[in-house]
């Protein structure tokens, strides 16, 4: 992990539950299509609160581990998709046996991990020809008033990372495929605030400057004629990747 800010959720673990998007299944389906079919043993690493996780166990024939560093999102990630077994880890450092997978998956993750170290001991953990899954949902920042949001919340290290060259992988993995899917998410006042309340920044930031952007975000959302009771619809646009064990 990089720095505090990405091991900072689990002060916000309500807010990441209740106001993160979930997973387009097309999305998470492309990431393993090329698994074979009968038993896929896959790892959720960096999984959170579990918003891949149950779109994992749905999967047919999948045999689904969560891994995370931190207890308190493991706790809440229990409680949404119970019967999965957790671990705590990382990335760089998997409680898992050499060679034992046929995928390990991260959503919203990878831009936390240092991607040398961290796809050697993906590649320990995953059998030749196996699948390193990446995933992030980002808002549509296309769209005017969705570029204001972001600004007013600031941007994520996964939206920078997402709009300069993209995520990087090592070896013993080979060259990212990519594919990205553009859906609509209808969200309300109260949930746009939970939202930016489980971004990093905003949890670690100042009373006063969580002020701020909250400030901000009621002005945006004045403006635009969102009001306690309304919906507005949040373009979301899901970029997923996949790379495989050579």
């Amino acid at each position: 992990m990089s720095d505090a800010r990405a091991t900072s959720f689990g002060a916000a673990a309500d807010h990441y539950e209740a106001a993160r998007p979930e997973y387009p299944f097309d999305a998470v389906a492309w990431m393993l299509e090329n698994l074979p079919h009968g038993s896929r043993r896959i790892a959720d690493v960096g999984a959170g609160t579990g918003k891949l996780t149950r779109v994992l166990v749905a999967a047919p024939d999948a045999e689904v581990v969560a891994i995370d560093p931190d207890p308190v999102m493991l706790a809440k990630l229990r409680e949404s998709v119970p019967g999965v077994p957790t671990f705590t880890g990382t990335a760089e450092h998997l409680p898992l046996p050499d060679s034992g997978l046929d995928a390990v998956v991260l959503g919203q993750a990878w831009h936390w991990v240092d991607p040398v170290a961290a796809s050697a001991e993906i590649g320990r953990v995953v059998r030749d020809g196996g699948t390193l899954g990446l995933i992030w949902n980002t808002r549509d920042g296309r769209v005017e008033w969705v570029r204001r949001l972001t600004a007013a919340m600031h941007p994520s290290v996964a939206e920078e990372l997402l709009e300069d060259e993209g995520p990087v992988v090592a070896a013993p993995f080979g060259e990212l495929e990519s594919q990205r899917w553009e859906w609509i998410r209808p969200m309300t006042r109260a949930q746009l605030h939970r939202m930016a309340a489980s971004r990093s920044y905003v949890i670690t930031a100042s009373e006063d400057e969580k002020r701020l952007i909250r400030r901000g975000m009621d002005t945006l959302f004045d403006e635009i004629g969102l009001d306690e009771s309304g919906t507005i619809d949040v373009p979301y646009v899901t970029r997923a990747f996949r790379a495989v064990r050579g």
